[in-house]
């Protein structure tokens, strides 16, 4: 039997994979290629999109489907599969959000794109920045199946950072419209803080928790560890046999902690953690 072939690891990506900066340290790389060559099994469990991880969906080294949209749906074999819709009427949900929070720039997460209802300049630049594609909304549109819309704060400058630079102002706007899409739906959908800024809704029931459960029902391996590093990530790491949280992370006072994500938090995890979870000595 090979070391690590009885457990799933399901990670994050923003600020649990990859650095502040984006970007994923070598040193992760390198363990996720230890840890899938002596049969562990490895993916990401995000709220990203198709569109968001474009770059990554043919060339990223998982070897179980990619957990994706918070639990909605997961790509497997170059497909979405089992996705999870919002059992509601799409456009007068935004119209109402929209009317009450105009300041937000919400969008419509779709399989194919995401589609901004307000294109102000500054979104854009945020889009054009991380490389994501984007188009304006046609109010009415069909744009397929509900799975996923989000709101996120002003703008303040084109980068993923903005959205983790959060004012007492920030917060309290955010809880109040956290507030009032649970109130006015909340019998029909989920809402996570994806960010301090960003706030994502979902199908009833989904969640990154329930993604990786099933998945790890799915594969019949016998552990489940995941590591992540905000509100979203809550459901998946109360989920886990095991779960972990990059040290400077915003929910690193509720799990146990490895290092900063930018020094390697995941490869932490598959060189020190997971062989003392296994009881392998070094």
């Amino acid at each position: 039997m090979a070391l690590f072939s009885d457990v799933l690891l399901t990670v994050d990506y923003d600020r649990t994979l990859t650095g502040p900066d984006s970007i994923v340290p070598e040193r992760n790389w390198e363990a996720i290629r230890y840890f899938t060559e002596n049969g562990g099994a490895f993916t990401i469990n995000t709220g990203r999109s198709t569109t968001t991880m474009r770059d990554l969906l043919y060339t990223f080294p998982a070897n179980a489907p990619l957990l994706l949209y918070n639990g909605s749906a997961q790509w497997d074999k170059d497909h979405l599969v089992d996705l999870k819709i919002i059992d509601l009427d799409m456009w007068a949900v935004l119209d109402e959000v929209g009317a009450a929070f105009p300041e937000m720039n919400l969008e419509i997460q779709a399989t194919d794109n995401h589609y901004l209802l307000s294109a102000r300049p500054e979104f854009a630049a945020l889009y054009e920045k991380m490389h994501w594609g984007w188009a304006p909304a046609e109010h009415g549109k069909d744009y397929g199946p509900f799975i996923k819309f989000a709101s996120y704060g002003p703008v303040r400058k084109p980068a993923m950072a903005n959205m983790y630079e959060c004012s007492p102002e920030d917060q309290a706007r955010f809880d109040e419209l956290d507030a009032f899409i649970r109130a006015r739906w909340g019998d029909k959908v989920e809402v996570f803080r994806a960010a301090p800024r960003i706030i994502d809704v979902h199908a009833k029931g989904v969640s990154k928790g329930a993604a990786a459960v099933a998945l790890k029902e799915k594969l019949g391996k016998k552990i489940l560890v995941c590591v992540g590093d905000a509100d979203n990530d809550i459901a998946m790491l109360d989920a886990a046999d095991y779960a972990f949280c990059p040290a400077e992370s915003v929910v690193a006072d509720l799990y146990p902690n490895v290092c900063t994500c930018g020094e390697g938090a995941v490869a932490d995890v598959i060189y020190k953690k997971i062989p003392e979870i296994l009881g392998i000595l070094p």
